[in-house]
């Protein structure tokens, strides 16, 4: 009888330790996911601002063309250009930049020969375009921030996270310089 209760007791421990390695597997598995998300959604912000620089010089060769003694503006877009493109994106050189432009763009209402271009419409389009994207980017990685967040938080991945190393991810912060402003359409005028 002794070895019975023993027996039983043996597997239901067994049992017990066999459900928590599986469930340990599972809840890794889902963080490793969807730290997998964040780490796309950061990719994908560094995407969009690299697609952004290598828009720039089109546009401003295509300003010096039609405004080239607008020297002093297009040297502030190269110049900010390449300090965003050489910082961290929370460094605010990318803000820096994005006013450089808007500075650049401004010329197309100084010179209409320039606003009337087909190629300066092209590349403000697509420079709208990338902005559109970059937002987007930016509201996909805090998505994926919040979800992961919220499942290492969660029963039964708070048991395991910490011991499996998932650090808290960290959401796409803006600087105070762009908040309410970044998700926002350019405005581009003609």
């Amino acid at each position: 009888m002794i070895e019975i209760f023993g027996w039983l007791w043996t597997s239901a421990i067994l049992v017990m330790v066999v459900a928590l390695v599986l469930l340990a597997i599972a809840a890794y598995n889902n963080l490793v996911g969807l730290r997998q998300s964040v780490r796309q959604g950061v990719a994908d912000i560094d995407a969009q601002l690299r697609q952004r620089h290598d828009l720039i010089p089109n546009l401003v060769e295509t300003v010096k063309g039609y405004a080239g003694h607008e020297v002093a503006t297009l040297e502030a877009v190269i110049a900010a250009r390449n300090a965003a493109a050489s910082g961290a994106p929370s460094s605010g050189g990318e803000q820096q930049l994005k006013s450089a432009l808007g500075n650049l763009l401004a010329l197309g209402e100084a010179y209409p020969d320039l606003k009337a271009s087909a190629n300066f419409q092209s590349l403000q389009g697509e420079l709208a375009d990338v902005e559109d994207k970059l937002a987007a980017a930016r509201r996909a990685l805090n998505a994926a921030t919040a979800r992961f967040n919220a499942a290492r938080e969660s029963f039964p991945a708070v048991l395991f996270a910490g011991m499996f190393g998932f650090a808290e991810a960290d959401f796409h912060r803006l600087d105070a310089s762009e908040q309410g402003t970044v998700d926002q359409v350019p405005r581009i005028s003609f």
